[in-house]
Protein backbone atom coordinates (compact mmCIF):
# COMPACT_ATOMS: atom_id res chain seq x y z
CA UNK A 1 0.00 0.00 0.00
CA UNK A 2 1.58 3.53 -1.00
CA UNK A 3 2.35 6.02 1.80
CA UNK A 4 -0.75 8.34 0.64
CA UNK A 5 -3.29 5.44 1.06
CA UNK A 6 -1.44 4.79 5.00
CA UNK A 7 -2.57 7.73 5.60
CA UNK A 8 -5.41 7.54 4.36
CA UNK A 9 -6.57 4.75 6.90
CA UNK A 10 -6.42 6.15 10.09
CA UNK A 11 -6.34 3.40 13.59
CA UNK A 12 -9.95 1.61 12.82
CA UNK A 13 -11.43 -1.08 14.68
CA UNK A 14 -13.92 -3.40 12.69
CA UNK A 15 -16.20 -6.07 15.28
CA UNK A 16 -16.20 -9.60 13.26
CA UNK A 17 -18.69 -12.30 14.14
CA UNK A 18 -16.03 -14.52 16.38
CA UNK A 19 -18.47 -17.52 15.31
CA UNK A 20 -17.75 -17.38 11.69
CA UNK A 21 -14.06 -16.18 12.19
CA UNK A 22 -13.18 -19.58 13.90
CA UNK A 23 -14.00 -21.71 10.83
CA UNK A 24 -12.35 -21.50 7.22
CA UNK A 25 -14.10 -19.61 4.84
CA UNK A 26 -11.52 -17.69 2.09
CA UNK A 27 -9.16 -19.63 -0.13
CA UNK A 28 -5.39 -17.98 0.79
CA UNK A 29 -5.74 -17.73 -3.23
CA UNK A 30 -7.60 -16.39 -6.17
CA UNK A 31 -7.55 -19.76 -8.55
CA UNK A 32 -10.24 -21.30 -9.64
CA UNK A 33 -10.96 -23.70 -7.51
CA UNK A 34 -14.44 -24.82 -7.30
CA UNK A 35 -13.91 -27.59 -4.57
CA UNK A 36 -16.00 -27.29 -1.58
CA UNK A 37 -14.31 -26.10 1.74
CA UNK A 38 -14.80 -28.84 4.53
CA UNK A 39 -14.08 -28.70 8.24
CA UNK A 40 -14.74 -30.27 11.48
CA UNK A 41 -15.32 -28.26 14.48
CA UNK A 42 -13.72 -28.85 17.97
CA UNK A 43 -17.49 -29.68 19.44
CA UNK A 44 -17.57 -32.28 16.57
CA UNK A 45 -20.03 -30.42 14.15
CA UNK A 46 -18.91 -29.94 10.56
CA UNK A 47 -19.02 -26.86 8.49
CA UNK A 48 -18.83 -26.61 4.78
CA UNK A 49 -18.11 -23.57 2.44
CA UNK A 50 -19.94 -24.79 -1.05
CA UNK A 51 -19.55 -22.18 -4.43
CA UNK A 52 -21.75 -21.02 -6.14
CA UNK A 53 -22.48 -23.27 -9.67
CA UNK A 54 -20.09 -21.57 -12.23
CA UNK A 55 -17.83 -19.48 -9.45
CA UNK A 56 -15.09 -20.13 -7.41
CA UNK A 57 -14.69 -20.14 -4.21
CA UNK A 58 -14.27 -16.60 -2.43
CA UNK A 59 -10.52 -15.80 -2.29
CA UNK A 60 -8.38 -13.17 -1.19
CA UNK A 61 -9.38 -10.35 -2.46
CA UNK A 62 -12.85 -11.51 -1.31
CA UNK A 63 -11.52 -11.74 2.24
CA UNK A 64 -10.04 -7.85 2.12
CA UNK A 65 -13.61 -6.78 1.03
CA UNK A 66 -15.41 -9.23 3.87
CA UNK A 67 -13.07 -6.99 6.39
CA UNK A 68 -14.04 -3.89 4.85
CA UNK A 69 -17.76 -4.69 4.78
CA UNK A 70 -17.96 -5.51 8.64
CA UNK A 71 -15.96 -2.14 9.44
CA UNK A 72 -18.61 -0.23 7.48
CA UNK A 73 -21.26 -2.04 9.12
CA UNK A 74 -19.70 -1.25 12.78
CA UNK A 75 -19.25 2.36 11.17
CA UNK A 76 -22.78 2.73 10.57
CA UNK A 77 -23.65 1.60 14.09
CA UNK A 78 -24.99 -1.99 13.17
CA UNK A 79 -28.30 -0.99 11.62
CA UNK A 80 -30.93 -3.18 12.12
CA UNK A 81 -32.27 -4.33 8.54
CA UNK A 82 -28.46 -4.96 7.79
CA UNK A 83 -28.38 -2.64 4.97
CA UNK A 84 -25.35 -0.47 4.10
CA UNK A 85 -24.72 1.50 1.08
CA UNK A 86 -21.61 3.02 -0.34
CA UNK A 87 -19.73 3.76 -3.81
CA UNK A 88 -17.68 1.24 -5.48
CA UNK A 89 -14.79 4.20 -5.78
CA UNK A 90 -14.63 4.70 -2.02
CA UNK A 91 -15.04 1.15 -0.85
CA UNK A 92 -11.81 0.69 -3.01
CA UNK A 93 -10.16 3.82 -2.00
CA UNK A 94 -10.49 2.68 1.70
CA UNK A 95 -9.48 -0.59 1.00
CA UNK A 96 -5.81 0.75 -0.36
CA UNK A 97 -6.75 -0.46 -3.57
CA UNK A 98 -6.08 1.11 -7.07
CA UNK A 99 -9.23 2.38 -8.71
CA UNK A 100 -9.94 1.47 -12.32
CA UNK A 101 -11.79 -0.64 -14.96
CA UNK A 102 -9.79 -4.28 -13.44
CA UNK A 103 -11.42 -3.62 -9.71
CA UNK A 104 -14.16 -1.93 -10.19
CA UNK A 105 -14.68 -5.82 -11.86
CA UNK A 106 -12.90 -7.51 -8.75
CA UNK A 107 -15.14 -5.99 -6.27
CA UNK A 108 -17.87 -6.73 -8.70
CA UNK A 109 -17.14 -10.60 -8.24
CA UNK A 110 -16.49 -10.30 -4.69
CA UNK A 111 -19.81 -8.95 -3.78
CA UNK A 112 -21.56 -11.24 -5.93
CA UNK A 113 -19.44 -14.57 -4.30
CA UNK A 114 -20.10 -13.62 -0.73
CA UNK A 115 -23.96 -13.49 -1.38
CA UNK A 116 -23.78 -16.85 -3.64
CA UNK A 117 -21.22 -18.40 -1.68
CA UNK A 118 -23.44 -21.15 0.65
CA UNK A 119 -21.88 -21.79 4.49
CA UNK A 120 -23.36 -25.04 5.56
CA UNK A 121 -23.26 -25.48 9.60
CA UNK A 122 -23.72 -28.95 10.91
CA UNK A 123 -23.25 -28.19 14.57
CA UNK A 124 -20.31 -26.10 14.49
CA UNK A 125 -21.90 -22.48 13.74
CA UNK A 126 -22.17 -20.88 17.55
CA UNK A 127 -25.67 -18.74 17.61
CA UNK A 128 -25.64 -16.46 20.52
CA UNK A 129 -29.21 -15.95 20.12
CA UNK A 130 -29.83 -19.85 20.33
CA UNK A 131 -26.80 -20.57 22.88
CA UNK A 132 -26.15 -23.15 20.89
CA UNK A 133 -24.30 -24.54 17.77
CA UNK A 134 -26.79 -24.64 14.97
CA UNK A 135 -27.82 -26.18 11.76
CA UNK A 136 -28.01 -23.33 9.23
CA UNK A 137 -27.10 -22.98 5.99
CA UNK A 138 -26.54 -19.11 4.44
CA UNK A 139 -24.47 -16.43 3.06
CA UNK A 140 -22.95 -13.68 3.99
CA UNK A 141 -24.81 -11.27 2.13
CA UNK A 142 -28.11 -12.14 1.66
CA UNK A 143 -28.69 -8.90 -0.74
CA UNK A 144 -26.55 -7.04 -2.91
CA UNK A 145 -27.72 -4.31 -5.67
CA UNK A 146 -25.45 -2.20 -7.45
CA UNK A 147 -26.81 0.61 -9.37
CA UNK A 148 -25.13 2.62 -11.75
CA UNK A 149 -24.84 6.46 -11.23
CA UNK A 150 -27.80 8.61 -12.69
CA UNK A 151 -26.24 9.97 -15.79
CA UNK A 152 -26.69 13.92 -14.30
CA UNK A 153 -24.26 12.52 -11.37
CA UNK A 154 -21.87 11.02 -13.77
CA UNK A 155 -21.57 14.21 -15.48
CA UNK A 156 -20.29 15.85 -12.16
CA UNK A 157 -17.57 13.32 -12.21
CA UNK A 158 -15.38 15.13 -14.52
CA UNK A 159 -14.93 17.99 -12.20
CA UNK A 160 -13.25 16.43 -9.82
CA UNK A 161 -9.76 15.18 -10.96
CA UNK A 162 -9.51 12.06 -7.82
CA UNK A 163 -12.48 10.62 -9.00
CA UNK A 164 -12.48 7.99 -12.22
CA UNK A 165 -15.00 9.13 -14.96
CA UNK A 166 -15.93 5.13 -15.05
CA UNK A 167 -17.27 5.03 -11.11
CA UNK A 168 -20.04 2.66 -12.21
CA UNK A 169 -22.16 3.50 -9.10
CA UNK A 170 -23.54 2.49 -5.53
CA UNK A 171 -23.91 -0.88 -3.86
CA UNK A 172 -26.44 -1.79 -1.11
CA UNK A 173 -25.49 -4.84 0.63
CA UNK A 174 -27.26 -6.50 3.28
CA UNK A 175 -25.42 -8.72 5.85
CA UNK A 176 -27.12 -11.87 6.72
CA UNK A 177 -29.71 -12.56 9.97
CA UNK A 178 -27.08 -14.80 11.63
CA UNK A 179 -24.07 -12.31 11.56
CA UNK A 180 -25.89 -10.09 12.64
CA UNK A 181 -26.98 -11.70 15.50
CA UNK A 182 -24.25 -12.20 16.60
CA UNK A 183 -22.39 -9.21 16.40
CA UNK A 184 -25.21 -7.72 18.34
CA UNK A 185 -24.69 -10.30 21.10
CA UNK A 186 -21.47 -9.09 21.32
CA UNK A 187 -20.25 -12.74 20.14
CA UNK A 188 -17.22 -11.01 18.40
CA UNK A 189 -13.27 -10.60 17.76
CA UNK A 190 -11.52 -7.47 16.88
CA UNK A 191 -9.18 -6.17 14.40
CA UNK A 192 -7.44 -2.50 13.79
CA UNK A 193 -7.51 -1.96 10.26
CA UNK A 194 -4.85 -0.03 9.79
CA UNK A 195 -2.77 -3.40 11.35
CA UNK A 196 -4.79 -5.42 9.29
CA UNK A 197 -4.40 -3.76 5.57
CA UNK A 198 0.10 -3.30 6.71
CA UNK A 199 0.09 -7.42 6.73
CA UNK A 200 0.81 -7.98 2.89
CA UNK A 201 0.42 -11.84 3.28
CA UNK A 202 -3.34 -13.49 2.60
CA UNK A 203 -1.67 -15.98 5.09
CA UNK A 204 -0.76 -13.33 7.91
CA UNK A 205 -4.29 -11.37 7.71
CA UNK A 206 -5.70 -14.97 7.86
CA UNK A 207 -3.61 -15.57 10.54
CA UNK A 208 -4.38 -11.89 12.26
CA UNK A 209 -8.32 -12.74 12.11
CA UNK A 210 -7.49 -16.53 14.02
CA UNK A 211 -5.56 -14.42 16.70
CA UNK A 212 -7.89 -12.06 17.51
CA UNK A 213 -10.45 -14.98 18.52
CA UNK A 214 -8.03 -16.55 20.69
CA UNK A 215 -7.37 -13.18 22.70
CA UNK A 216 -11.12 -12.40 22.66
CA UNK A 217 -11.36 -15.89 24.48
CA UNK A 218 -8.83 -14.72 27.04
CA UNK A 219 -5.95 -16.95 25.43
CA UNK A 220 -2.49 -15.10 25.37
CA UNK A 221 -0.35 -18.21 24.40
CA UNK A 222 -2.06 -20.35 21.65
CA UNK A 223 -0.67 -23.65 20.94
CA UNK A 224 -2.28 -25.31 18.00
CA UNK A 225 -1.61 -28.53 15.97
CA UNK A 226 0.20 -28.20 12.43
CA UNK A 227 -2.90 -30.43 10.89
CA UNK A 228 -5.53 -28.55 12.81
CA UNK A 229 -4.17 -25.14 11.46
CA UNK A 230 -3.62 -25.99 7.99
CA UNK A 231 -7.81 -26.80 8.15
CA UNK A 232 -8.34 -23.31 9.88
CA UNK A 233 -6.47 -21.12 7.20
CA UNK A 234 -6.64 -23.62 4.91
CA UNK A 235 -4.03 -24.17 3.23
CA UNK A 236 -3.57 -26.78 0.37
CA UNK A 237 -0.23 -28.01 1.09
CA UNK A 238 0.49 -31.81 2.73
CA UNK A 239 3.70 -31.54 4.10
CA UNK A 240 4.86 -30.17 7.35
CA UNK A 241 8.06 -28.56 5.88
CA UNK A 242 5.82 -26.99 3.39
CA UNK A 243 3.62 -25.78 5.54
CA UNK A 244 6.68 -24.13 7.44
CA UNK A 245 7.64 -22.59 4.72
CA UNK A 246 4.53 -20.31 3.75
CA UNK A 247 3.89 -19.87 7.45
CA UNK A 248 7.44 -18.88 7.90
CA UNK A 249 6.87 -15.25 6.59
CA UNK A 250 3.20 -14.74 7.89
CA UNK A 251 5.09 -14.92 11.38
CA UNK A 252 7.81 -12.71 10.69
CA UNK A 253 4.94 -10.03 9.48
CA UNK A 254 3.00 -10.99 12.44
CA UNK A 255 5.82 -9.75 14.67
CA UNK A 256 7.30 -7.13 12.85
CA UNK A 257 3.59 -5.54 13.30
CA UNK A 258 3.07 -6.31 16.77
CA UNK A 259 0.41 -8.78 16.60
CA UNK A 260 2.20 -11.89 18.03
CA UNK A 261 5.89 -11.60 20.40
CA UNK A 262 6.48 -14.82 19.43
CA UNK A 263 5.46 -17.80 16.88
CA UNK A 264 7.04 -21.18 16.92
CA UNK A 265 6.74 -24.27 15.24
CA UNK A 266 8.02 -27.30 17.22
CA UNK A 267 7.62 -31.30 16.63
CA UNK A 268 6.23 -33.46 19.62
CA UNK A 269 6.70 -36.78 19.61
CA UNK A 270 5.42 -37.49 15.83
CA UNK A 271 2.88 -34.07 15.77
CA UNK A 272 3.72 -30.82 14.99
CA UNK A 273 2.39 -27.94 16.68
CA UNK A 274 2.47 -23.97 16.56
CA UNK A 275 2.59 -21.94 19.34
CA UNK A 276 2.26 -18.61 19.39
CA UNK A 277 2.62 -15.68 22.17
CA UNK A 278 0.13 -12.83 21.75
CA UNK A 279 1.66 -9.33 22.04
CA UNK A 280 -0.28 -6.28 24.04
CA UNK A 281 -3.05 -5.42 21.90
CA UNK A 282 -1.96 -2.02 19.79
CA UNK A 283 -3.58 0.50 17.42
Amino acid sequence: MSLAARRRVTARVVLLDRSLERLPLFRLSDSADDSAISCSADDGGRWRVLPSPGDRLPGTFDQDVYVELMHRFHEASEPGDGAITFTLHAFLRSMGRQVDGRTYEQLRGALARLERTTLESAGSYYSSAAGRAIEARFSILSSVVIERRRVADRDQLALFESVATAEPGVARVVIAPPIRENLAGRFTSALSVTRYLELDSPVARRLYRLLEVARAEGVLTWRVSLDRLKELLPLMQRYPSHLQRVLQPAHEMLESAGVVRSASVRQQQREWFVDYVLAARGV
